[in-house]
């Protein structure tokens, strides 16, 4: 029985990557990869010759017993295009099945573009939430956004090119004119870090059409609570229950005062209601 090795590839300078990333993925017995001419870049930069199988958006589920059965026969890396897999590329159904199954599932850790550029930011990097894409209509995104418009929590996302000027434009319609730093094409030759005001981002970005891959870093709500620990949502939670508040009504509370998103404060607050508790 094999295990599963989630091995972290270069996001750009293709240097970025470990000795035990380039061991594994020589040894595995086989590389599950989102674009196979896109890792035969990197084999061939390295002399590496594992058989490769495609595993992306569009075939994830329809590969994943095949995979599996070759878990059984020996190690499986899967890697993406760039950067650390599972993180908004395919990987998490595989992970699970995995998991299930009771193969070994294994973190080869490296390249990993929003942490690079939070790092880089100047912003503070104690507290974050990464988003990931944010939604490509518009109404969806300016929802999106008013969820997290009030933590306190630096706030980590990537976005394409094409939709760079409209997300800039939400994101100030939404959050105000707050500090940012968006990164552009990370640790490649044409890097680029602009920090300063969601403003001055959107003059510089008209001004200089955006090309490349984008990550994103804005500033929290200076404004809000410092976010409390979960040590101390569970207290606040376990009071107002015991004092016979619903669970949605906790829920909107200690998230108000807690920094949380609303969402996973009522996900702790189902775990701590009572049998035969408040009704919601």
């Amino acid at each position: 029985m094999g295990a599963l090795y989630l091995v972290a590839t270069p996001i750009g300078n293709l240097e970025d990557i470990s000795q035990r990333a380039l061991r594994v993925l020589g040894e595995a017995r086989l590389i599950a990869c989102e674009d196979t001419r896109q890792t035969r870049k990197l084999l061939a930069r390295y002399a590496i010759a594992t058989h490769l199988v495609s595993y992306h958006e569009h075939n994830k589920l329809a590969r994943l017993e095949a995979i599996l059965a070759e878990l059984e026969q020996g190690d499986v890396a899967l890697v993406s295009d760039a950067g650390t897999p599972g993180l908004n590329d395919p990987g998490y159904e595989l992970v699970r099945a995995a998991l299930q199954r009771g193969y070994q599932v294994s973190p080869i850790p490296g390249a990993c573009a929003p942490i690079a550029a939070l790092v880089v930011s100047g912003l503070p990097t104690d507290a974050f939430l990464y988003l990931g894409y944010l939604p490509r209509k518009s109404s969806e995104r300016r929802q999106r956004l008013e969820e997290v418009a009030s933590l306190a929590h630096t706030l980590v996302l990537l976005e394409a090119p094409h939709r760079l000027l409209a997300t800039l434009e939400d994101l100030l319609a939404v959050l105000g004119n707050r500090q940012t730093a968006i990164a552009r094409e990370l640790t490649k030759a044409h890097e680029e870090i602009f920090r300063g005001e969601l403003l001055e981002a959107q003059a510089h970005f008209l001004a200089q059409p955006p090309r490349g891959e984008f990550t994103l870093v804005i500033a929290g709500d200076t404004a809000a609570p410092e976010a409390w620990n979960r040590e101390q949502v569970e207290q606040r939670a376990s009071e107002l229950l015991a004092g016979g508040a619903p669970p949605a009504t906790v829920a909107s509370q200690v998230a108000s005062q807690s920094g949380w998103p609303r969402r996973e404060v009522y996900r702790l607050v189902s775990r701590l209601k009572p049998p035969g508790g408040g009704k919601d």
